[in-house]
């Protein structure tokens, strides 16, 4: 295992922004920057054993800050949506940033993912890692408590790169961490995602409305063209879904928060195999539908469709929807996450 580190880049008031990469036996390199505690390139053998940068992401700071994208970063406090931008604890009404048209979208416009994150690496027996730190304030972004929030990624000698996720509380509060990485197996400049094949362990979406907020129905995707519980090309129905897949799948736990095999996703030509394992309850299925030609590392050009996102998550609006699996974090509670990406080839 190896780790080097360096500076990314520099915030106003002269507060550098850090990147570590790191290296396992196999040659699979992560680099990370502690703005945003953001996975910027992650590099991973194909089946004659060559390296090829899987995800999306900015070769500049200057990118990263001005970015609505969320590329490779923690998002919260709460990923995904929250309807009109609001919710109540204990009767009294919270109001959030409304960035998404009414709706508050991945914890508002100072959210995690524009936070200078303290970063430490560190060297184990499971692997080599960094820990990101941050508090956010009381009041941040309208969300009650001082929460202090720990992401770990750790990239081991079995090919995975894990990303856990703790967090306390002094006072009551609502949270929901991710890591939102946009994928694309074969290399992040190579085109369309549409010929991977993708299989979701899941029976069930939350059902939305036009705005992507949850109505509050789960809804079977059994004979419906939103079906991943067996393999099939991304491609094969999006052209049925409007933009393309922009879901929450529920997943099927064999006991709630058991860490569990959630998705396989598998690109032919490089051989190239991902597998996530998770505590979450969900995970969004995103297919790139609003990447527009945006410019990313090395010149290329991003596009719809280029890429994929999973997001081990709560589901969206839990908050104000009660029949849904709580995000309610008490004082004295501790939030922890797992969340796993494991590769391999065919």
């Amino acid at each position: 295992m190896a780790i080097e580190k360096g500076i990314f880049g520099t915030l106003s008031k002269n507060r550098n922004v850090e990147f570590f990469v790191l290296k396992n036996k196999a040659g699979i390199e992560a680099r990370l920057i502690s703005f945003g505690a953001t996975l910027v390139s992650l590099k991973v053998p194909d089946k004659k054993g060559e390296l090829t940068d899987i995800v999306l992401g900015y070769d500049k700071l200057e990118d990263y800050i001005g970015s609505k994208c969320y590329f490779g970063c923690i998002v919260g406090r709460y990923a995904n949506r929250i309807a009109n931008a609001k919710f109540q604890l204990d009767g009294k009404e919270y109001h959030l940033a409304a960035n998404d048209g009414k709706d508050h979208l991945h914890g508002g416009i100072k959210c995690f993912s524009k936070a200078p994150w303290q970063g430490s690496d560190f060297e184990g027996d499971d692997g080599c890692g960094v820990v990101f730190k941050y508090t956010s304030p009381d009041g941040e972004e309208g969300y009650p408590g001082k929460l202090e929030a720990t992401v770990i990624y750790t990239l081991t000698d079995d090919n995975e790169l894990k990303i856990g996720y703790q967090a306390v509380t002094d006072k009551k509060t609502v949270l929901n961490l991710t890591n939102h990485s946009y994928f694309n197996l074969a290399g992040h400049d190579t085109g369309d995602i549409l010929s991977h094949r993708i299989s979701i362990n899941a029976d069930e979406i939350t059902a939305v409305d036009d705005c992507g907020i949850p109505t509050g129905i789960i809804k079977a995707v059994k004979d419906t063209e939103l079906d991943l519980t067996v393999a099939k090309p991304i491609g094969e129905n999006i052209s049925k879904l409007g933009f393309g897949y922009d879901f929450n799948y529920i997943l099927n736990k064999p006991t709630p928060a058991e860490l569990s095999l959630a998705v396989k996703v598998v690109e032919p030509k490089s051989g190239r195999v991902m597998e996530i394992f998770t505590t979450e309850p969900a995970i969004q299925f995103y297919t790139g539908n609003f990447l527009n030609g945006i410019k990313g590392k090395a010149g290329a050009r991003y596009k719809k469709h280029d890429a994929f996102c999973l997001d081990a998550q709560h589901y969206p609006d839990s908050p104000n929807q009660p029949n849904f699996p709580s995000t309610v974090l008490q004082p004295g509670e501790i939030y922890r996450q797992l969340t796993i990406h494991k590769f391999s080839v065919l």
